[in-house]
């Protein structure tokens, strides 16, 4: 799956367009208000962005991996809000459905995620179950043809937005085989939102709690039919998910690197431009440097991805998406810490778009799987090695 070249380039730059003349002008708007612009969603909707990694067949533009690092490394390069409205069509709210579900529920679901008519959301974490996924606690318990649900969903990204979930819930026994995935319909009886979160960064995006009462749903709508599979599904859903955020994390680097260059060259002590001095130099070196070498793996690993069969599980690419997510979202931090201190006492400013992005790049190391849950899967598949 994967777009022509002419067609592809099109697309960039029409990308790279919409976020210097769209959504770099709003950001300072995201911000105050706490929210994206509707008119801006609607743009987003008719460039095809909810569809960018869902097939032709099903209404979306059907991106490689590769692509579609590559479109996210241009959306990462503005507030991460923006992006956060059709990630989850795009990435892990959708790609369950369209690796492991039935030809029914690909039909009937995925057309309407890529258009931007459904918004799914990616329902996992629990209270009590964040890293530790198998450990999820939300019980679905089977009478007749429809499963009753009840627990507590968190932290869930575009819940507030969401017309359906993907849901993990608890069909069997303990561990990982008892855990099904479901497509639960936002408005069915039973289901209430908390209040959104309020968040360190990433303003205008929407997370909250999503509570289950006594909630009916068909047992048609496990995706892919057959129960205990759940977990499976979520570990490849999270796998490519982990690259995208990972290019996500390059684009943030280097709109954070180009702000510092650019606050260099103009502010002035000492009787002449920071930038020359090498102390300054030697940090933006770092950024470059690391920012080269993140993007190199980014590239590597989503060709790797694309290389092995649809739908089939590779240890060595999970292993190398693990590594990228890892290092990407570290070193972003790391570029994010060094543009506020060459920005001085103003990168300490609101005014000053680095105080923000900041504080956005913080999260990258926490969803998706944490720093310290990718170390683990990548000392895991190393020690399985001959």
């Amino acid at each position: 799956m994967s777009l022509d070249i002419e067609s592809f380039e099109l697309l960039l730059a029409a990308v790279q367009r919409f976020v210097k003349e769209r959504l770099v002008p709003a950001e300072n708007i995201l911000e105050e208000t706490d929210d994206v612009p509707a008119d801006i969603v609607e743009d987003m909707k008719a460039m095809g962005l909810f569809g960018l990694s869902i097939p032709e067949e099903y209404g979306g533009i059907g991106l490689s991996m590769s692509q579609e690092c590559q479109v996210a490394f241009e959306l990462g390069r503005t507030s991460l809000a923006f992006r956060s409205v059709f990630g989850t069509n795009v990435g892990i709210g959708s790609q369950g459905i369209l690796m492991d579900g039935t030809p029914e529920q690909k039909q009937g679901i995925l057309p309407r995620v890529a258009s931007g008519e459904l918004i799914m959301s990616f329902a996992l974490t629990e209270p009590d179950a964040g890293s530790d996924a198998a450990a999820l606690k939300m019980r679905a318990e089977l009478h007749g043809d429809v499963y009753v649900l009840n627990g507590t969903k968190r932290f869930i990204t575009n819940a507030p937005r969401a017309g359906a979930f993907t849901l993990m819930a608890r069909t069997g026994g303990p561990g990982a085989g008892g855990i099904s995935s479901f497509i639960v319909p936002s408005n069915l009886p039973g289901i209430t939102l908390g209040k959104t979160d309020r968040k360190m960064g990433q303003r205008g995006t929407k997370t909250c709690d999503v509570i289950l009462e006594n909630v009916r749903v068909p047992a048609a709508n496990i995706i892919g039919g057959v129960p205990g599979q759940g977990f499976k599904t979520a570990m490849k859903v999270l796998e490519r998910g982990r690259l995208h955020i990972s290019a996500v994390a390059c684009g943030m680097a280097q709109r954070i690197l180009e702000e510092s260059v650019a606050y260099a060259k103009e502010r002035r002590q000492f009787g002449k431009a920071i930038g020359e001095f090498q102390l300054i130099q030697a940090m933006l070196a770092d950024c470059q440097a690391e920012l080269y070498a993140g993007w190199s793996m980014v590239q590597d690993c989503a060709l790797r991805y694309d290389a092995k069969p649809a739908g089939a599980s590779d240890p060595d690419v999970i292993m190398r998406a693990s590594c990228a997510k890892m290092f990407c979202t570290e070193m972003v931090g790391r570029v994010a810490d060094r543009g506020v201190q060459i920005h001085g006492g103003a990168g300490y400013i609101n005014e000053y778009k680095v105080e923000r992005f900041y504080r956005d790049v913080r999260l990258l190391r926490l969803y998706e799987g944490t720093t310290q849950i990718q170390q683990i899967i990548i000392g895991r598949e190393l020690m399985r090695r001959d």
